[in-house]
């Protein structure tokens, strides 16, 4: 079973920045796109930000110039480089992992923007 580990949330006044990392227990080029989700209370999952294998990138409209993500092969591991936060980017940030078969899932970490 993969295991992905998520590191690097905390409490931030807005503007500030926060860089997740999501490292798997797997090879990273086990999987053909990771990314981040986030859980913000009484609303749905949501995508914030993907790369696939190829360093092709998608991001949500909403963090689209404050938020990159990339990946790092040498220390097998994912980064989401959040700038410009604001109080609505509080939230429980989700590491997600997909390969053909299966779609694996962080134990999430909290990110708290305050204004």
């Amino acid at each position: 079973q993969v295991q992905l580990v998520e590191s690097g949330g905390g409490l931030v006044q807005a503007g500030g920045s926060l860089r997740l990392s999501c490292t798997p227990s797997a090879n990273i080029f086990s999987f053909y796109t990771m990314g981040w989700y986030r859980q913000a209370p009484g609303k749905q999952r949501e995508l914030v930000a993907a790369i696939t294998s190829g360093d092709s990138t998608n991001y949500a409209d909403s963090v689209k110039g404050r938020f990159t993500i990339s990946r790092d092969n040498a220390k097998n591991a994912v980064h989401l480089q959040m700038n410009s936060l604001k109080p609505e980017d509080t939230a429980v940030y989700y590491c997600n992992a997909i390969t053909v078969r299966n779609h694996y899932w962080g134990q999430g970490t909290q990110v708290t923007v305050s204004s």
